[in-house]
């Protein structure tokens, strides 16, 4: 019979040879200071719209609310660090992706690997689950610990191999843990360069990132109308940010990777106009499968509405006054503001104009303040 070390040894292996690019055990007790630390972030309110946050924490606190009788982790890591695509011919192609969405959802590319691996442990005897970010549990706390890792600044795992791009998923198991663990040493050593690049100070000295100020949260995740104080800030970032792991030294020294992930040119570069001109179902049908189907239609069109306002080319201006008869109110509000970043133009006054008489008084306010120049300067 195998003993516990073996059947750990064998699994670790079977996950590299799967193509993740890293793979370590850890045991399944929460520390403390782990779960202190969420709750410190949950309070200070930079969970910001995320409601549902607040709710899991007695299930991140034990592992075994996922999976019963949990005892060892294995931790794994997938890099997403691409080499960018070419752009698509035509179209209109502004405005930068986070690199985890230039492939398809990584819930799904990730399953069937993770479905293997749960057949390996059966084979061996071992009870386990696996998951990718739908667990609720603290998979950066369980990768540093596991040693793959360290917190950096940007609140991100950081792998000196892989840098700071990459993503993670975990096996639950009945195995007994490790004896010991070896957690990674802090390398950020004195290097701020992560929080001088957040173009919305977004993260805290404390190693938080305060999604109350986060492109991230705000182009992916919420809902409405992005708070205007930050929309001269999110420049051309369409979807996610990655400012602060790109210029992470250690994502500059690692090497490509993402054997499992698999770049696609029209996701790293969308045609922006299908967001204008889709209707929801074909968006969702058109999207299924990638994180865009995340932000929903109505965001991915507010995101682009602001890109193009940024962007300040007169020939996007014909998609941003099709967006001011889009059914949401946040995209008809978001054109309105972009419109009134070009140079007053007779064409763009009629426009804003007839936004004065929009049902929802956002886009009236902010259509009267586009007509008075009050964003052209920002």
């Amino acid at each position: 019979m195998p003993t516990t070390d073996q059947e750990r040894d064998h699994l670790q292996k079977t996950v590299l040879a799967l193509g993740f690019d890293a793979a370590a055990w850890v045991g399944a007790a929460v520390p403390a200071r782990d779960i202190a630390a969420f709750q410190t972030w949950l309070e200070a309110g930079m969970h910001a719209g995320m409601d549902y946050l607040p709710r899991s924490v007695a299930r991140r606190s034990d592992l075994g609310s996922s999976f019963a009788g949990t005892k060892s982790v294995l931790v794994l890591m997938v890099s997403h660090n691409h080499a960018e695509p070419e752009i698509p011919t035509g179209g209109t192609r502004v405005g930068r992706v986070a690199r985890y969405a230039w492939s398809r959802d990584y819930h799904t590319a990730l399953k069937p690997f993770l479905e293997e691996l749960e057949r390996a442990s059966l084979a061996l005897g071992v009870r386990a689950k696996a998951y990718v970010d739908h667990g609720l549990m603290l998979e950066r706390s369980l990768a540093s610990r596991a040693g793959l890792g360290w917190r950096g600044r940007s609140s991100q795992i950081i792998s000196q191999s892989l840098g700071a791009l990459t993503t993670l998923a975990v096996l639950l198991t009945d195995l007994e843990p490790p004896e010991s663990e070896l957690e990674h040493l802090d390398r950020c050593g004195t290097c701020t360069a992560c929080v001088k690049d957040c173009p919305t100070n977004a993260i805290t000295p404390d190693r938080f990132v305060d999604a109350r100020r986060c492109l991230s949260y705000y182009t992916i995740e919420h809902r409405g109308s992005i708070p205007l104080e930050f929309r001269a800030s999110l420049g051309n970032h369409l979807f996610g940010c990655d400012d602060c792991l790109d210029v992470c030294p250690w994502t500059n020294h690692a090497g490509r990777f993402s054997s499992l992930l698999t770049p696609e040119p029209e996701l790293a570069h969308p045609d922006l106009e299908p967001f204008f001109t889709l209707s929801s179902n074909h968006f969702e049908k058109r999207f299924a499968g990638t994180a865009f189907s995340r932000a929903r239609r109505k965001g991915m069109a507010r995101n682009a509405a602001l890109v193009l306002g940024n962007a300040r080319d007169s020939s996007f201006t014909g998609l941003l006054e099709l967006g001011l008869h889009d059914i949401g109110a946040e995209v008809r509000e978001s054109c309105a503001w972009a419109l009134g970043r070009f140079k007053p133009e007779i064409r763009i006054e009629t426009a804003l104009t007839r936004a004065l008489q929009d049902s929802d008084p956002n886009v009236v306010s902010t259509a009267r303040a586009a007509l008075n120049g009050e964003f052209s300067t920002l």
